[in-house]
């Protein structure tokens, strides 16, 4: 069975108190809306249609930085879901496949569910996925009859006996897309809202003769975001479970309360997380690795056996290998750190390769960008850098060299040498203590 999504994310988020679109702010490092879209590409759908209005060029860039084939259907007028889900037929013209409705504010549907919904769309032909509501407040409600959906009542259209249903809607709904646009065509907007309900196509289907059926999901699934509040619940909520989900993998973490983890974080067993460490977008940690105490990751891969921090940070583009060390305040960039490297105190490595069993002492620079452009800096294996050293890029030390403390490289050093680029020490016996004399009289004088 083909399937399409349909991803609803106009909205302007009016209680979220921000220029952004709703569907744009973030859970674990990535937009809402991508959350959703992850959670239907599960179903490797031939299509994705994104409907946007509010801040549509800002969505449209999200929607395909993470999927370049996605569409963007534009609702330019926000008349209700039913009204917002027909934007999408022209992009689907000639699909006569399965549509599955999303929201890109409701971020924590899986794909197990969505999984069970295309299941049932085989014997029926419209599913809803409803939840069984500890306080049901507000949420439109599943009125099912001798095990059929029988039709949705929005909580402000609803009967006292029809509000006492715990059984309630999360919005998304399977069928087929032709028979989904074409019960939309039927939907009129005689509510207490003025709006088109993409809820109403199940009272007509049924009177039409059709089937639907409810699939039911944990009530944490359908958590929707519409308000800051409600966005660090959702964060909170996503924190929690995938701690929970590591520790099950074999991953340590001492303090778990204490690490947030990215949506697409990797991490391999026996590795140790300690507390209050960050990971940003786009990082992987292999088994056995230890990130050490208020470290900060993003963008990096850390192999195995690897140490990290305590205060560490890894930026975009750090490589390291297996046995690596990076400690105590080293920011690393965009640089390859080869096996039983040291990279151990107050250093930044960036647009680098450090060669194998090489040793970075304190204060180390490479000195990479001019203003205009970055120049990468060359490191040899087993070669010592010494503290305080600035490597001004492009500039390649060789295999087993030095380089001296304190000083400026500005020219290639070859394999073996010892490079010593810092002035000439002069000592001026007893300028010191004349000196001090000096100041303190100017001192005295409140000069």
């Amino acid at each position: 069975m083909t399937t399409a999504l349909i991803i609803l994310g106009a909205g302007m988020g009016t209680r979220m108190n921000s220029d952004l679109p709703k569907v744009l702010h973030q859970i674990a490092g990535a937009p809402m809306l991508v959350h959703a879209m992850k959670a239907g590409a599960a179903l490797n759908p031939e299509h994705t249609v994104v409907v946007a209005g509010h801040g549509a060029a800002a969505v449209e860039k999200a929607a395909k930085a993470y999927d370049p084939d996605a569409v963007i259907a534009l609702q330019s007028e926000q008349l209700g879901t039913g009204h917002a889900v027909a934007q999408a037929r022209d992009a689907l013209a000639g699909f006569d496949g399965d549509a599955i409705v999303l929201y890109g504010d409701t971020p924590f549907i899986s794909p197990e569910t969505l999984a069970a919904m295309t299941a049932a769309r085989l014997t029926h032909d419209i599913v809803v996925l409803g939840f069984e509501a500890a306080d049901p407040g507000r949420y439109g409600r599943l009125i099912v009859k001798e095990d059929q959906l029988d039709k949705i009542v929005e909580f402000r259209d609803a009967t006292d006996d029809e509000r006492k249903v715990t059984l309630c809607n999360s919005g998304v709904i399977a069928a087929n897309a032709n028979m989904l646009f074409d019960l939309i065509d039927a939907v009129g907007n005689d509510n207490a809202s003025g709006e088109y309900y993409l809820t109403d196509i199940i009272g007509i289907a049924r009177r039409r003769g059709s089937s639907a059926t409810v699939v039911r999901c944990d009530e944490s699934e359908t958590l929707g975001v519409n308000s800051r509040r409600e966005l660090s619940r959702a964060e909170a909520l996503y924190q929690a479970r995938v701690r929970a989900i590591a520790q099950e993998d074999g991953v340590t973490l001492t303090a778990p309360e204490t690490v947030f983890f990215a949506h697409d974080t990797v991490i391999g067993r026996d590795t140790i997380i300690e507390p209050n460490v960050v990971f940003g977008p786009g990082v992987t940690i292999e088994s056995g690795a230890t990130i050490r105490a208020f470290s900060h990751l993003e963008g990096c891969h850390v192999s195995r056996g690897s140490v990290v921090g305590p205060y560490a940070r890894l930026r975009p583009g750090a490589e390291l290998s297996e046995n690596v060390k990076v400690g105590n305040f080293v920011e690393i960039k965009n640089a390859e750190i080869l096996e039983g490297a040291k990279v151990n105190h107050l250093s930044y490595i960036g647009d680098a390769t450090v060669g194998a069993r090489a040793n970075i002492g304190a204060g180390t620079i490479t000195c990479n960008y001019d203003g205009f452009f970055k120049h990468k800096t060359t490191i040899g294996p087993d070669a010592f850098i010494g503290s305080n050293t600035m490597l001004v890029a492009p500039v390649t030390v060789g295999a087993e060299a030095m380089t001296a403390s304190g000083s400026v490289i500005t020219r290639d050093v070859p394999a073996g040498d010892l490079a010593l680029g810092r002035a000439r020490q002069d000592n001026k016996p007893g300028l010191a203590v004349r000196l001090f004399d000096k100041l303190r009289a100017l001192k005295a004088k409140g000069k």
